[in-house]
């Protein structure tokens, strides 16, 4: 959460999950700080619910791109508008929304307030409730600005997604439906009922099964592993097909095995996006997007939120909730 101690003195207080050093779940304390006010062409939201996902536990433990501690985490928050900037004119004071904060230095939802981009906000679907919308923003729009915005995802295309289970996975074999692809899955055996009935096509048990030897010319790959997942998914693809990998990092020879094999690559990190958040609400409002929520803690609890991530074996999406607002 950006410091603005220039526009915070005198303001009321307000919780929130903050941490002074890098380090393991226990460096995350709540704590009382200023509440922030909204600038220019920004809302004050009063959260009610916000995801917890990958990259809020590789921040808490390593420096990345938001520099050293102190900070807030937080990138979905789904609540209420309770002040406007200068400017705005998309919300009001007491409209339900939700989305995703700027990426990265835009951090701080884990906390009863924080200060989004109007832009980055649209109305929360009335048949989402605040802990599944809060669930929704970062997850889902990774999905949606990789297979269809990066990759081009379209009717007939094929497409392996790996960690299908997992809170972005479970969402891009939605958004893959949705578009009229054929999607492969990869996820232990036990979570294969579950991705088939979001409507994958085919399940593939990494733990027993190369996945390069059974998926063959596919036109898009979903990486969520990163490392050789990167340069083994390549043998996947047909000649000119994609890989779009979450993890910013290449594993080494990535580029020239691409080149190689005549296909492309693109390493992605998700942005907030208004459209892309429309066309997600689309989805949810026709019933062809729902989250899976696999555990949701009170704010006070973060730390057993970071704990449970880190394991690697949730299905869906974990979520914060704000007590004195509910679900």
């Amino acid at each position: 959460m950006t410091d603005r101690s220039e526009q915070t003195v005198g303001r009321p207080l307000m919780k929130a999950v903050r941490q002074e050093v890098f380090g393991g779940p226990e460096v995350l304390q709540l704590v009382e700080v200023p509440r922030p006010q909204p600038g220019i062409s920004e809302v004050l939201v009063r959260v009610h619910a916000a995801g917890v996902n990958p990259t809020d536990w590789k921040h808490r433990a390593a420096r990345r791109f938001l520099g050293n501690p102190p900070y807030t985490l937080g990138w979905d928050v789904s609540g209420t508008v309770e002040e406007m900037g200068l400017g705005v004119t998309i919300h009001k004071p007491g409209d339900e929304v939700y989305g995703m904060l700027r990426y990265p230095h835009g951090a701080g939802s884990h906390a009863e307030y924080v200060i989004a981009p109007a832009r980055a906000l649209v109305p929360k679907p009335a048949g989402l409730n605040h802990v599944q919308a809060g669930a929704i923003p970062l997850a889902a729009l990774t999905a949606w600005q990789s297979l269809v915005d990066t990759a081009g995802l379209g009717p007939g295309d094929r497409v392996l997604i790996h960690a299908a289970a997992g809170g972005v996975g479970h969402l891009a074999v939605q958004v893959a439906k949705a578009r009229g692809a054929y999607v492969i899955g990869t996820a232990s055996a036990g979570k294969h009922g579950f991705v088939q009935g979001l409507g994958a096509d085919e399940m593939v048990d990494y733990r027993h099964t190369d996945f390069t030897e059974v998926v063959k010319d596919v036109d898009v790959v979903l990486d969520t592993i990163g490392g050789d997942y990167q340069l083994r998914s390549l043998e996947c693809l047909r000649q000119g097909g994609t890989l779009v990998s979450l993890l910013p990092k290449p594993a080494e020879g990535l580029y020239e095995k691409a080149r190689q094999l005549g296909v492309r690559v693109e390493l992605i990190l998700a942005e907030a996006d208004r459209a892309g958040m429309q066309a997600v609400s689309e989805l949810v409002e026709t019933d062809k997007l729902k989250v899976t929520i696999a555990d949701t803690f009170p704010l006070a609890e973060a730390a057993r939120a970071h704990e449970a991530g880190e394991t690697g074996r949730t299905t869906g999406k974990l979520v914060l909730t704000v007590a004195a607002w509910g679900k």
